[in-house]
C-alpha cells in the first residue's frame, strides 16, 4: 500500500497514534510516562499545535491534535519522538527502534465526532482493563489536564462525566477501521470531501483485489 499523505491543515483536528517496535512496551516506570509528558509540554511550546486529549498506555499512546498552522504536526511529532528516543536510548543504555515507525494519523470531523474521538483515547485503559474508570488512569489528558487546550463542546468541568460513558459498538468498530486505515472519521459527505482535500481518497476505497464481472449464463 502506498504511503498516506501527510495534508495536515490548520484548524483541522487529527487522532495520532504510534506503538512501541513489535508491540513492546515503552513505558517500564511512572518516570518514562513523566518524561513522556515533560517532552510532549516542551514540543507545544515550540510548535504551533493545539492538544485537545491523550492517553499514554504501556505500549503505545493516543493524542487528539489540532495544528494552529498548516503542516505544524509532523515537525512536532518529529521533534517529541527523537527527543523521547534519545532520552530512552540514553536511560535505558539501549539501541535501535523504540516506535514501530512513523505515527499514524487521521482527520476528525469537529462535531459529535470529535467527542467520540475524544471518549475512545481516555478509555483506552478502561477497554484494556487496566482501570475501571477512565478517570483512575493517571497517564491521560482527565488526570494531566494542564497540557490541554481548550475543546469543543465542553467546558474542562465538565469534561470527565462525558467523557467516562462507554462508546457505542458501531462507533468502536468505524474508529478501529480509521486507525488501521487512516481514513477520516466523519459522516459520509465529509470523509469525501476532506479525503479529496487532503489526498486521503485511497483510504476511503475497499481493500483487495476488484471481483472479475462473470459472463452471464
Amino acid at each position: 500500500m502506498p504511503r498516506i499523505p501527510r495534508g495536515h491543515l490548520a484548524g483541522h483536528a487529527f487522532h495520532v497514534l504510534n506503538r512501541g517496535n513489535g508491540g513492546s512496551t515503552v513505558f517500564h516506570a511512572d518516570g518514562d510516562y513523566r518524561a513522556f509528558l515533560e517532552l510532549l509540554a516542551a514540543a507545544k511550546a515550540r510548535h504551533p499545535i493545539k492538544i485537545l486529549a491523550f492517553c499514554l498506555m504501556p505500549n503505545h499512546f493516543h493524542l487528539v491534535l489540532q495544528p494552529i498552522r498548516d503542516a505544524s504536526l509532523s515537525p512536532f511529532m518529529h521533534w517529541w519522538m527523537t527527543s523521547h528516543v534519545r532520552r530512552y536510548h540514553r536511560f535505558y543504555r539501549s539501541h535501535g527502534h523504540v516506535w514501530q515507525g512513523r505515527f499514524k494519523s487521521f482527520p476528525i470531523q469537529q462535531d459529535g465526532h470529535l467527542l467520540t474521538v475524544l471518549r475512545y483515547v481516555v478509555r483506552n485503559p478502561v477497554r484494556a482493563r487496566l482501570v475501571e474508570q477512565a478517570g483512575e488512569w493517571p497517564w491521560s489528558s482527565l488526570r494531566c489536564p494542564q497540557l490541554l487546550d481548550p475543546f469543543p463542546g465542553s467546558g474542562p468541568d465538565d469534561a470527565p462525566d462525558w467523557l467516562d460513558a462507554p462508546l457505542l459498538d458501531d462507533d468502536l468498530a468505524t474508529l478501529r477501521t480509521c486507525v488501521n486505515r487512516q481514513q477520516p472519521f466523519g459522516s459520509p459527505q465529509w470523509q469525501r470531501r476532506i479525503a479529496a482535500r487532503l489526498g486521503l481518497e485511497a483510504t476511503l476505497r475497499p481493500r483487495g483485489r476488484p471481483r472479475k464481472s462473470q459472463p452471464e449464463k
